[in-house]
This record gives C-alpha cells, structure tokens and sequence, in this order.
C-alpha cells in the first residue's frame, strides 16, 4: 500500500478506534475493497491527516455536514469518534445548531436525537 494509505489507516485507528476498523476491516470483500482504499487514503490520509485545522474542529465540521446533507447514517460513528478528537457534547450541539439555522431545523433535530442515543449508549449524560 501507499505512505497515504498508511498515514489514513494510522488516522483512521486514532479517531475511530482499532474496534471499528477492525470490523470494516474485517467486513471487506474484493468488491468494496477499492472503496476502503478510497475512504483510507482520501479522507483519512489526506483530510484528517491534515493538521491545519484540529481534529476537534474536524470532527464538528464533518458531523454538520453529514447532518446538513442528511447523511445521518454516519453521525453514531462520528459521535463515538469525538471522543477521540477531544469534540465535547456541547461542540457537537453547537455544531447541530448551526445546522438548523443554515441547513434546516427538521435536519438538526434529528442529528441531535441520533446524538442523545448515541451518547446515552456511551453512557454519557447529555
């Protein structure tokens, strides 16, 4: 593999956890394994391996954008890996927040009850 697919997997591990790479690890076929590169070098070995902005900010920014678009799929897992990149739950709220102004109170809302389910099964009082 390439360095950009070393830094991503590096990346990867650190914001989502050894556990849940593992398991997409695991879950790869020949089919989606030109898509795990993809997302390994693209997003994590470039985007999040950038280190002009935090990864705190980072992961504020991709929560909003994946509740902005509708994408909420990825918001549990983006919640779990907050607690990695040092996003607290009033980040993500404020976050949220900023998606109901610009993007639509019926998005935001739903953003923040996948968060309250997600940080209640973390056992995090929110």
């Amino acid at each position: 593999m390439s360095e950009r697919y070393d830094a991503g997997m590096k990346t990867r591990r650190e914001v989502l956890g050894d556990a849940h790479v593992d398991k997409a690890e695991a879950g790869t076929s020949r089919f989606d394994a030109p898509f795990q590169t993809l997302i390994t070098e693209g997003a994590w070995g470039t985007l999040w391996a950038d280190d002009t902005i935090t990864r705190r900010e980072r992961s504020m920014l991709t929560l909003s954008l994946l509740a902005a678009t509708g994408n909420f799929d990825e918001i549990p897992m983006h919640i779990r890996a907050s607690r990695n990149t040092g996003a607290s739950p009033d980040d993500v709220l404020q976050a949220f927040l900023h998606v109901a102004v610009y993007a639509g109170v019926p998005k935001a809302n739903h953003a923040i009850k996948l968060a309250k389910e997600t940080y209640k099964e973390l056992g995090i009082d929110v």
